[in-house]
């Protein structure tokens, strides 16, 4: 059973730096396309960035600029997101997805509920 659990959320101040965790259970996840998500307040969630399976190949939204970098730990199940020079704007519940069935590269086909979500972890920027 797939199933994917985030950490690494909760408060950081602006300029700042975060760390989550996506956690895979029921596959593996050095094969797998692992998504990043968020969702901020009032807003429908949207994606983020993207690490296809087999290599450290990973793709970032504009927003991003360059302060986000995902990576992945094999021997853990886990993929990382590295959040730096945090900004409010980055206040928002965070989801990894993978998609079902199980993909190897990235694509920007959208996610819907069939795919596999995590419950998602807040992240919160503010002084």
């Amino acid at each position: 059973q797939v199933q994917l659990v985030e950490s690494g959320g909760g408060w950081g101040p602006p300029g700042g730096s975060l760390r989550l965790a996506c956690i895979a259970s029921g596959f593996t996840l050095d094969y797998h396309a692992i998504a990043w998500f968020r969702q901020a307040p009032g807003m429908e969630r949207g994606g983020m960035s993207c690490l296809r399976g087999s290599g450290n190949k990973s793709y970032y939204a504009d927003f991003v600029g360059g302060r986000f970098t995902m990576s992945r730990d094999n021997a853990k199940n886990t993929v990382y997101l590295e959040m730096r020079s945090l900004k409010p704007e980055d206040t928002a519940i965070y989801f990894c997805a993978t998609r079902n069935p199980l993909e190897h590269n990235c694509s920007n086909d959208e996610y819907d509920l069939d795919d596999y979500w995590g419950q998602g972890t807040q992240v919160t920027v503010s002084s």
